[in-house]
């Protein structure tokens, strides 16, 4: 269903935002997190604060920063999915001719060979 509502604005305009800054994943595996951050979407590690007393790594490229953390507690968190669900988290990145969407259980690949096991489901949208 297309929502087709007129959107109104905000009264007073709402916050001056200026970018998108970060966003932070929660992993089961901040070693396989970060191999496919950088090694699948292209993120570069960058130095995070010392002050922090938790495992994670902080990553940057294409004008956003992804904060990896290590779950405490891997087991505890849910079933690792096998396809996108539209209706949960999840966030998507755009090459030039496709949605390249996933999200922090690393799905499996449904398209091409090279991104077998790595967490990406690319949907072309034409050409």
């Amino acid at each position: 269903m297309v929502n087709t509502k007129r959107v109104e604005p905000v009264q007073g305009g709402g916050l001056p935002l200026a970018a998108l800054n970060h966003i932070s994943v929660v992993c089961r595996s901040l070693e396989s997190s970060v191999h496919f951050y950088r090694n699948v979407l292209g993120f570069i590690p960058i130095r995070r604060p010392g002050s922090f007393d938790f495992d994670g790594a902080w990553l940057f490229n294409y004008g956003i920063g992804i904060h990896l953390l290590q779950a405490e507690d891997p087991e505890s968190m849910p079933p690792k999915k096998t396809q996108i669900d539209p209706k949960d988290n999840h966030i998507s990145f755009q090459d030039s001719k496709r949605f390249i969407a996933t999200d922090d259980d690393n799905l499996e690949k449904i398209n091409e060979q090279r991104y077998a096991g790595l967490g990406v489901i690319r949907v072309d949208i034409g050409e």
